[in-house]
């Protein structure tokens, strides 16, 4: 894949510029952290050229992200916390108005920065205030108020405390609400998208709003073989049919056509190795008879709202298709 130098990876990944807020262009790979993930497996990210590095309060690894980001700025990998753009996201027992600021407070301190690059509210799903528990319990879950929470926001911006504010796991419909009364629309909505969940309404309808579409989950993820199916995207016969005529990784396939779809992809891995193997995807392209292939995939969408909360108990305040609208 060539060098591997400090400073050259990061020019050789492409960077996106966000429509809406003052974020630096947003690199088109970044690396995930929602299994708690180790200062050192961050800090091997940003040595083989990662400069998206995505986080939240619900993982867990923040302090992992401002420490590894810390160490990089120290040992030269990095001139200054400047060259990593860094998001993390508001918790569902975070999603009330007075909560929305004081919650980046503590992101930030976590981080030991002074400001996030991006800040998503993570799931259009409110809870009750306290802490984080997973799974919740079903009658916790509260109405969501889109309208104070997204005022609040844009506070977080007018603030200089997150340079963008977007949103994730947010449907067209939970969109729409947003932007009826938004004043900053939202520059970034987060959401699983591979070969086997193309969200293509989604895509073509932030397009539309100038919405930015951020892929998690691009290869499939690591906690489907819960449901007794195994992993859709490194299980696809199509996809391995295509790998093995192009001499690529099915992951890389499946991540080179993400990009090719306009979206930008979190990876989750902490092999340094396959970080490097998920960064060779740009300087070869699909074609037209591969794409075609990838758009017959039949669809499945995996992540659900339903997860968040245990199986026991019932919804008392809200109606759970309210957060779990499925589009394809």
């Amino acid at each position: 894949m060539g060098s591997l130098g400090n400073a050259a990876p990061a020019a050789a990944v492409p960077e996106v510029a966000l429509r809406s807020g003052n974020a630096r262009p947003i690199p088109a790979v970044g690396m995930g952290t929602a299994v708690a993930a180790p200062m050192n497996a961050v800090l091997a990210a940003i040595e083989v050229g990662f400069r998206h590095l995505d986080t939240a309060s619900m993982y867990g690894s923040e302090r992992s992200v401002g420490e590894a980001v810390a160490a990089a700025v120290r040992r030269g990998l990095l001139a200054s916390r400047e060259e990593v753009f860094v998001t993390s996201k508001l918790w569902s027992t975070q999603c009330h108005p007075d909560l929305v600021v004081p919650s980046l407070r503590e992101t930030l301190r976590n981080l030991q920065m002074e400001y996030l690059d991006l800040y998503l509210i993570h799931w259009p799903v409110c809870m009750k205030p306290g802490p984080i528990a997973f799974p919740a319990k079903k009658e916790d879950a509260v109405p969501f108020d889109f309208e104070g929470v997204w005022r609040a926001m844009e506070e977080c911006q007018r603030l200089g405390l997150a340079k963008a504010i977007g949103v994730s796991n947010f449907t067209t419909e939970h969109l729409g609400k947003i932007l009826a009364f938004a004043t900053i629309p939202p520059a970034v909505n987060q959401v699983e998208l591979n070969p086997v969940w193309q969200q293509r309404k989604l895509r073509a309808y932030c397009a539309d709003k100038g919405i930015h579409v951020v892929a998690y989950s691009p290869l499939g993820g690591q906690d489907w073989s819960r449901t007794g199916e195994g992993n859709g995207v490194l299980g696809s016969k199509v996809l391995a049919e295509i790998a093995r005529r192009r001499g690529k990784t099915i992951a890389q396939v499946s991540l080179r056509w993400i990009y090719e779809q306009g979206v930008t992809w979190i990876v989750k891995s902490f092999n340094k190795e396959r970080l490097k193997q998920n960064l060779d995807i740009f300087d070869w392209k699909l074609t037209e008879e591969d794409r075609h292939k990838i758009s017959q995939i039949p669809q499945k969408k995996y992540v659900t709202a339903a997860a968040l909360f245990s199986t026991e108990g019932e919804f008392t305040s809200v109606n759970l298709a309210d957060m779990d609208i499925v589009e394809e």
